[in-house]
């Protein structure tokens, strides 16, 4: 039985559609393979510049060390054990580690400032890869290094009397990642709207110490006036300090601290300022993308 040929026409059309769509799986598998390829080379940028300055990253370390010690220790004796859930170095150590986290964090946008003004972002763009590509590996490098840092400090529990045990490091290593991200995505986020270093460090002055104070690092915002509770409520680094904090409560209970973060009285769940926290940095990466693709 001969089988009717089809028309030529249709032939043509099936080995055309049937190419396109090969081709467009072999494309989309390279094009994936560069995006990732940029942003390990970006975030591998960052290790490296952590490596090659380890009396930079060490002088980074000197100032929370100092709080954790010295402010930490004089206090201590002032300050009762009942009112903090345990000792005032205990109660001061989340907002040691956010300070850690913090300052690497906003160098990224700081970095991010100058490398425009260098001509480095210029050439970062004549890479064959999207914008919010660089920009992304520019966050996960930032994020990482500032991760690191803070996980320096985790070697410190046992001088504040918190115990070696994996899990509450393991938790205190992922509520820095969370907050090193969020906090990195908001430096990129106002990164991208300025021009000049002068203004963004002018900025981070005007902005970073109450934000700090607001924070419940170093002293219950319960004891401050209603409206401060307001602002430590919109606070991103109330969020990562309260999430540091109760992860703390979760493995050592004597330990249990007063909450920074209360909505109307009522105390959101870890699992939720964690997600919130995320959210934030999404969010802020999501914006500061658009921002970044739009041409100069």
């Amino acid at each position: 039985m001969t089988v009717p040929a089809l028309p030529a026409s249709d032939t043509t059309a099936i080995s055309d559609r049937t190419g396109v769509s090969g081709d467009t799986e072999r494309e989309r598998v390279p094009r994936l393979w560069h995006e990732l390829r940029a942003v390990h080379a970006l975030v591998h940028r960052d290790l490296l510049r952590l490596a090659s300055q380890p009396v930079h990253t060490a002088l980074m370390l000197v100032q929370p060390m100092l709080y954790l010690f010295i402010l930490g220790g004089g206090l201590a004796a002032l300050i009762p054990n009942s009112s903090l859930g345990g000792g005032y170095q205990a109660y001061l150590f989340p907002g040691v580690l956010m300070m850690t986290v913090q300052t690497p964090a906003i160098m990224v946008g700081i970095r991010l400032i100058t490398d425009r003004q260098s001509g480095y972002v210029r050439e970062l763009l004549m890479a064959p890869v999207h914008r919010p590509t660089l920009l992304l590996g520019t966050c996960a490098g930032g994020t990482l290094v500032a991760t690191v840092q803070g996980a320096v400090l985790l070697a410190l529990v046992g001088a504040i009397g918190l115990p070696y045990d994996p899990l509450l490091l393991l938790m205190l290593f992922g509520g820095m990642l969370l907050t090193s991200f969020t906090l990195t995505a908001l430096a990129l986020t106002l990164a991208v709207s300025l021009d000049r270093p002068e203004v963004f460090n002018m900025l981070l002055g005007l902005v970073m110490m109450p934000l700090l104070l607001l924070s419940g690092g170093f002293f219950p915002v319960g004891n401050l006036p209603g409206w401060a509770h307001t602002l430590a409520a919109a606070n991103p680094l109330a969020y990562g300090v309260d999430l540091l904090r109760r992860c703390i409560a979760v493995r050592v209970p004597d330990r249990t601290a007063p909450t920074t973060v209360e909505w109307s009285g009522w105390q959101p769940p870890l699992l939720l300022e964690g997600t919130l926290l995320l959210t934030i940095g999404i969010l802020a990466l999501l914006w500061a993308s658009h921002r970044f693709s739009r041409p100069e």
